[in-house]
């Protein structure tokens, strides 16, 4: 019984000379950063990119799955009716002006 008081005492004041030295630590450099004449290279991770590149970027993006989906329709159409590059390609093209065909439908290319 007495064992177990003087451990768990031990294991008290363990706990808090871990914890004073990490009071310590953080202390000294909180003083480190607002020190003015502080030389430390502190990484701040990437810099910050504007709304506009942000934007800029999720179009490239939708612009190539476009593409994507596109060719795979275009592949579909090719080996489902045997039509010419040239008759596929104003076929889709017209499908796509009279909005008969959306987007990002993928035809189902059949064995």
């Amino acid at each position: 019984m007495k064992y177990q008081k003087v451990q768990k005492q031990l294991d008290e004041r363990e706990k808090l000379r871990k914890f004073r030295e990490l009071d310590d630590a953080f202390a000294q450099a909180l003083r480190q950063l607002d020190d003015p004449n502080n030389s430390m290279d502190i990484p701040t991770g990437k810099p910050v990119r504007s709304l506009a590149d942000l934007e800029a970027d999720d179009q490239a993006v939708l612009a190539e799955e476009n593409d994507r989906v596109f060719k795979e329709r275009f592949k579909a159409l090719i080996g489902e009716y045997g039509l010419s590059d040239r008759e596929l390609s104003e076929l889709i093209q017209t499908l796509l002006t009279y909005e008969r065909w959306e987007l990002q439908t993928v035809p189902v290319i059949k064995s």
